[in-house]
This record gives structure tokens, C-alpha cells and sequence, in this order.
């Protein structure tokens, strides 16, 4: 098969025909229809998950597809059924996974980080029974993309770990994947939106998706969300993950106010404790999405509630699938979601 492949952390990745997979007792292997462009992707390219990832390695982990090898062991899943993956996959037999909380498994393996992921033409995915996810025919690939990590993230972040309320005061740090799939959950969840992010063209699409206010980072940024918010937000998001935002963030918040950290810190972060303590301010962290907990997310979606598909701006092929995660974290970058499709 064709796959993007890196052989060094930060080093040019190339097109390489590699061995198909095949799938493990437990697992399918998938024919990936579509797949995104991630900046989780990005973070593994520079290696910062270098303790979980081995060389020579192909990236992706948020893809849709059928599959089309079935391990042996497998009970729940055939040939030609199409799913979703959520990005963090459990065991499916520890104590965690028993209690329904698969997305931070002891054991978990992650797709485009702990093997070989959806850059690819096929993908191998183990424990299949616990993780997969159903797709139903009305979701296309290019609303079902993003369910793997980005739309899914977000709506466990403001739903499930924010539990964000109708007439609160929302602050989403950073306007990307996650960032605007936030914007479009806490619009359907009946909050009010206010982004903050440097791109004027995440700005403007955060403001379509349904942001009340958008802001542009500067010094002043903890007293233009007060004001912008009428005295501090009750949730605030880091959709991005940067060093600076989630103390801004914290001091944005209003009296018992809620911080949700989900974009990744390699670089670590600084809290302002004082504050969390005085103030009783919730400090939460969010990672992915349980497989049985998506019912819910992909109902709002068929009613057309969420639209992840809104998200999309931009489609390549796998050949342009290199050039695009060396340039996620420049101003060459687009706005919104890049959908890459193996077989275009």
C-alpha cells in the first residue's frame, strides 16, 4: 500500500509503498476513505510523543473508512461495515475499560502514535469489539473526519468534562479543529461564544460557526475576555495548547469558573494556583472520546444540530499530505479542517 512515511522526528516524510497490514486477533484492518490533517499529527512529527512512537513511522489518527480484514477473535464487526475510530483506543478488559472509560486505558494504543496510522491507503486497528464506531450512510466522510479527534474531543470537553449549561459564558483559546468544533457544540449546547486566536481568518470562520465575539491575542487579553464575557467566563477552553494560554485562560475565568485543557503542552504550562484556590476554580483536563459515548454526539449530528462537515475548508491527496504536516504550524496553514483522501 501507499502511505506517508517519516523516518526521522521533524525530517521530511515521503511517499512509500509499504506492506498491506494484517489485522491482529483482536482487530480489522480499514480502508481509509478519508482522512485529517491534525495538529496532534503535527506534535508527533516533532516528536514530542517520541516515548510512544517508534521510527520508521505513518501518521493519522482521526480517519473514516470500511473495513475489510477481520481478525479472528473479533465478535461485533464484518467486512464492508463502516466506522469511525476514536483516536485513543482501550483494551477493552482492564478495570478502567470496564467501567466504560476506554479513552485513558492503561494499555491504550493510539492510532498515528503507538502504530501505524491513517496516512495510508489501509490502517490496522486492534481491539476492535471495544472502540469502533458505527457510521450510519446520511454522515459523509467529510462530516465523519473529524469525529475520530477533533469534533469528538470538543464535545467531550464542553458536554461531558465543562459540562457547559445553556446561558453561560463560553472562551475558546484557539480557533482550530478542535477550537471551532467547540464553537459549533456550545452554540448546540446553548452557550455564548467568544474565540480568541491570532489568524483573522479563524476569527472570521469561528464568527459563521457562531462566536458571539473574537478577539486577537494581545497583553490585554485577560481583561478583553472579562469585558467580552460580562465579568469572566464560566468555561474556558485551550483548543491549541501553548505554555502562555492556560494561565490567561484561568484568569479569565469568573468566581467558580471551570478551565478545560485540552490541547497538548510538550512544553508544559504555568498555573496560577492563588487564583484556583481564592477564586474556587476548577482545573480539568480532557483526552478523546469513549466509543460508548458517541451515540449522542453523532444523534445531534444526523439532526443536523453539529455540523463538522462546516469545518472543512481545504482537500488534498496523500502526495500533498507531506508538504501540508510540515506547514501546520506556520502561517501557510489554512484555516479550518484539511480532509486528505488516500485514494484521490
Amino acid at each position: 500500500m501507499r502511505a506517508v512515511v517519516y523516518r526521522d522526528f521533524q525530517g521530511t516524510p515521503t511517499i512509500e509503498e509499504v506492506p498491506d497490514p494484517a489485522p491482529s486477533p483482536d482487530g480489522v484492518v480499514i480502508t481509509v476513505t478519508a482522512t485529517g490533517l491534525c495538529r496532534s499529527d503535527w506534535h508527533g512529527w516533532q516528536g514530542h510523543d517520541d516515548a510512544i512512537t517508534a521510527l520508521p513511522h505513518v501518521p493519522g489518527h482521526e480517519f473514516t473508512g470500511r473495513i475489510v480484514e477481520v481478525g479472528p477473535d473479533v465478535r461485533r464487526w464484518r467486512r464492508g461495515d463502516r466506522v469511525i475510530v476514536p483516536f485513543v483506543c482501550g483494551c477493552g478488559t482492564c478495570l478502567t475499560c470496564e467501567t466504560g472509560a476506554y479513552h485513558v486505558c492503561p494499555n491504550q494504543w493510539q492510532p498515528g502514535f503507538h502504530g501505524w496510522g491513517s496516512f495510508a491507503d489501509y490502517v490496522a486497528v486492534p481491539f476492535a469489539d471495544a472502540n469502533l464506531v458505527r457510521l450510519s450512510d446520511t454522515i459523509s466522510d467529510t462530516a465523519a473526519t473529524a469525529l475520530g479527534c477533533r469534533t469528538a474531543t470538543a464535545w467531550r470537553a464542553l458536554a461531558l468534562i465543562g459540562q457547559v449549561r445553556p446561558g453561560e459564558e463560553l472562551v475558546v483559546h484557539g480557533a482550530g479543529g478542535v477550537g471551532l468544533s467547540a464553537v459549533m457544540i456550545a452554540r448546540a449546547l446553548g452557550a455564548r461564544i467568544t474565540v480568541v486566536d491570532p489568524d483573522p481568518a479563524a476569527r472570521d470562520l469561528a464568527e459563521r460557526l457562531g462566536a458571539a465575539v473574537t478577539l486577537a491575542p494581545s497583553d490585554s487579553t485577560v481583561n478583553d475576555v472579562i469585558d467580552a464575557t460580562g465579568g469572566g467566563a464560566h468555561v474556558s477552553l485551550d483548543a491549541i495548547g501553548s505554555s502562555t494560554i492556560p494561565a490567561v485562560s484561568i484568569l479569565g475565568l469568573r468566581r467558580r469558573g471551570r478551565h478545560v485543557q485540552a490541547g497538548l503542552l510538550p512544553r508544559g504550562a504555568s498555573i496560577p494556583m492563588g487564583r484556583v484556590i481564592a477564586w474556587e476554580l476548577s482545573v480539568l483536563g480532557t483526552h478523546g472520546l469513549a466509543a460508548p459515548d458517541y451515540p449522542e454526539l453523532l444523534a445531534l449530528i444526523d439532526e443536523g444540530r453539529i455540523r463538522p462537515e462546516a469545518l472543512h475548508t481545504r482537500t488534498i491527496n496523500l502526495a500533498d499530505a507531506p508538504a501540508a504536516l510540515m506547514a501546520m504550524d506556520t502561517p501557510d496553514h489554512p484555516a479550518g479542517v484539511t480532509m486528505i483522501l488516500p485514494g484521490g
